[in-house]
């Protein structure tokens, strides 16, 4: 069975069931699933699949190109002992685009969009011995007001855009757990008052008989540095969590997190009634902060470089979803081992597993929502529904440090000129904030941007000369219009934000018989080095650019402008590669 490990990193519960590996499956293009009654098992089903994979993936066992926008799912499981007596949670780590759940024929769930988890409580559905679990997924191909991401409406992936992912792409798994326990917790740190901001989401108060109380323990490698009880009176609650490893020989910013440093809390939280446990489990966080200060972008109020490669998370068996976990590790290995302190996860939620070793190994992340292309009520009401589910998924890890919930004025094609795209724009902006006031937004990633905490410019230009011209003040790079397109619209004025090239190079490089294309070519490895080096050497060397984002980690399908080809083989030595990225490439490399 693939895709084994552990699907939520930031609250491990000890017991849980994984339901990945061989369903049975079939097509709906007719449409006639849900009037013939296939939940309920009857109905034989033609095919196989291997979950979290899609069918369009050949590690899904299908592989098939077609278009079905309607798929069947089907399994059964038995509960372990673990089970007996507690609730039983299902959870789905992603099903694109809309999923509708049944167990043993009821209906337990239903959720709508592609990048986010859902879950439902099936206690009260369950039988002994085997149950049925069937999965109906819709996902309308051509609908580009849906919020998809690289995702290709047309029947062949070409330019930009690469094959659909259908239906379950996530793990899939079963949770045992109290009627009384943490649904989630929200983790602020404070590197001021070396404080961990606690807000808790329980469930289960209301038939709690007795009082409940949350113990919250924090330590730094094995040692406890923090231990206090709080009591828990409604269903969100707030604490603090004051962090008693200050002294003078080890003081706080020897424990802060940063790329070079990734230091990590361990946390662990006990949910008592009466003084009885009814629900442990295990979390981690980092102290950092990332901020603008006097227009210098900040890690820990040091100024600091960001040095992010764009990263699409696309993998040639599995599209959308690794092969294995080991697969998303290595992906984070090889962006540190080229000189990266960051990625930009490019229209697409990454698996919570990518953030988790983001987290351990150190390495910067924007997150990034998957957009539309075209904007209308139905779009607006999925897309702000969706971008809340991802904020509030993925809050708790140290390693993101922006979100974008907008690219290239993707799903507000005409912002320019119409004040109903700049406001919806302008208001991911606010409803970013309203949420988490600890990171920093791009309204709309590399140009036409309204209210925005970063400048950032998407500018494919390869000659050195003209970057050098480009970047060598800070009044040429605000009215550069890269692309032909201005960078703030409406009455957004400039105000002194740090100037990040947010997408640049694009260096096409052939080592195989794949075709595909990129935004400037090399013939060889040498030949590819030195014209990395062009891109990267003026943005290095500006007196006005604070960072940059590399285009791209890897080849995808017929992208062939990665740093690595698709089945992640390096395209030039990787210390090379690093010394372009530290400015240090022919100074002993």
């Amino acid at each position: 069975m693939e895709r084994q490990h552990y699907p939520r990193p930031q609250l491990v519960r000890a017991d849980w069931m994984n339901l990945n590996g061989k369903w049975d499956f079939e097509f709906d293009d007719a449409r006639i699933g849900l009037r013939e009654r296939w939940q309920e098992g009857e109905r034989p089903f033609a095919l196989e699949i291997n979950v979290p994979f899609c069918y369009e993936s050949k590690l899904s066992g299908i592989a098939s190109q077609e278009r079905h926008d309607v798929v069947w799912y089907r399994r059964t499981f038995r509960l372990a002992d673990a089970f007996t007596g507690r609730h039983t949670l299902l959870h789905f780590g992603a099903v694109d685009y809309r999923a509708t759940v049944w167990v043993n024929g009821r209906k337990v769930a239903e959720h709508e969009g592609g990048h986010t988890p859902f879950s439902a409580d099936i206690t009260n559905e369950l039988i002994d011995g085997d149950n049925l679990l069937v999965v109906r997924a819709e996902d309308d191909s051509r609908d580009i007001s849906l919020p998809r991401g690289k995702q290709y409406w047309k029947d062949k992936s070409e330019s930009i855009f690469y094959t659909r992912t259908t239906g379950i792409w996530q793990t899939v798994w079963l949770e045992p757990v109290s009627g009384t326990r943490l649904d989630r917790v929200l983790l602020t740190p404070d590197i001021v008052t070396n404080t961990v901001e606690l807000r808790a989401f329980a469930s289960g108060l209301e038939t709690a008989e007795g009082q409940v109380e949350l113990k919250a323990t924090a330590r730094f490698d094995g040692q406890t540095v923090a231990e206090q009880t709080f009591r828990i009176g409604k269903s969100i609650e707030t604490y603090t969590l004051s962090l008693n490893d200050f002294n003078y020989h080890d003081s706080p910013w020897r424990r802060w997190w940063t790329p070079e440093h990734p230091n990590l809390y361990d946390l662990t939280l006990s949910l008592t009634v009466d003084g009885v446990e009814t629900d442990r489990a295990e979390s981690y966080f980092g102290m950092r902060k990332i901020s603008v200060d006097n227009g210098k972008l900040c890690l820990n109020h040091r100024p600091y470089f960001m040095k992010l490669v764009l990263d699409q998370g696309y993998f040639p068996d599995g599209l959308l979803t690794a092969p294995t976990d080991e697969a998303l590790k290595r992906d984070v290995e090889y962006t540190k081992a080229m000189g990266f302190n960051g990625a930009r996860k490019h229209q697409k939620l990454e698996d919570p597993l990518y953030l988790y070793w983001c987290d351990k190994l150190g390495l910067l992340v924007w997150g990034e929502a998957a957009n539309a292309y075209e904007m209308n009520e139905t779009y607006i009401r999925r897309f702000t529904a969706e971008w809340q589910e991802s904020i509030a998924r993925d809050y708790n890890h140290p390693c993101i440090v922006a979100w974008v919930p907008l690219n290239e004025s993707w799903g507000v094609p005409n912002i320019l000129d119409d004040a109903k795209e700049r406001h919806h724009a302008l208001a991911m902006y606010h409803l970013v904030k309203s949420l988490d006031r600890t990171r920093l937004v791009v309204s709309n990633d590399g140009w036409e941007q309204m209210r925005t905490d970063l400048l950032t410019i998407h500018d494919y230009e390869w000659q050195e000369s003209v970057l050098e011209q480009r970047y060598s003040d800070t009044a040429t790079a605000v009215a550069s219009r890269p692309a032909g397109r201005c960078l703030l619209v409406g009455d957004t004025v400039y105000e002194d934000q740090p100037i990040l090239v947010s997408e640049f190079g694009g260096i096409a490089f052939k080592m195989s018989d794949w075709e595909g294309w990129g935004y400037s070519g090399a013939e060889n490895a040498d030949d590819f080095l030195a014209k990395l080096e062009a891109v990267v050497r003026p943005l290095l060397h500006s007196p006005v650019v604070q960072g940059f984002c590399y285009t791209q980690l890897t080849d995808v399908e017929q992208e062939i402008n990665g740093l690595l080809t698709y089945d992640r083989r390096p395209k030039a030595d990787l210390d090379k590669i690093k010394a372009v990225m530290s400015g240090q490439f022919g100074k002993g490399s």
